[in-house]
């Protein structure tokens, strides 16, 4: 099964998406966006930038876990990822949003 993006509002009344893998996890993590149309902007944006490895931000936090960054052409973070135990493991969370990202389907929770 092909991922899908879902896009919500906040508490706030700020628009976020998510990039949910066939599995239904969520494989990315938007920003807070202050217009719908923002964050529609930011799906096209993952939807372009997903298939380039050289997009890909590769960084340890603090407490020694693995994550990434997805950034557009301009350098702007699109997405983040969750936290990993291990570089394998965040390599294969690149990987899911390589495949997954160019998917045009969007579930709208607005």
């Amino acid at each position: 099964m092909a991922g899908w993006f879902e896009l919500s509002k906040s508490s706030d009344n700020q628009f976020r998406f998510v990039l949910k893998a066939g599995n239904g996890e969520i494989i990315l993590t938007s920003e807070l966006y202050a217009t719908k149309g923002a964050a529609e902007k930011g799906i096209a944006s993952v939807q372009v930038n997903s298939p380039l490895s050289e997009r890909y931000e590769k960084k340890t936090a603090t407490n020694g876990k693995f994550h990434f960054n997805l950034k557009a052409a301009n350098h702007q973070v699109i997405g983040s990822s969750q936290l990993y135990a291990s570089e394998q493991s965040r390599e294969t969370g690149i990987a899911s949003v390589k495949t997954n990202g160019p998917s045009q389907t969007i579930k709208d929770k607005t």
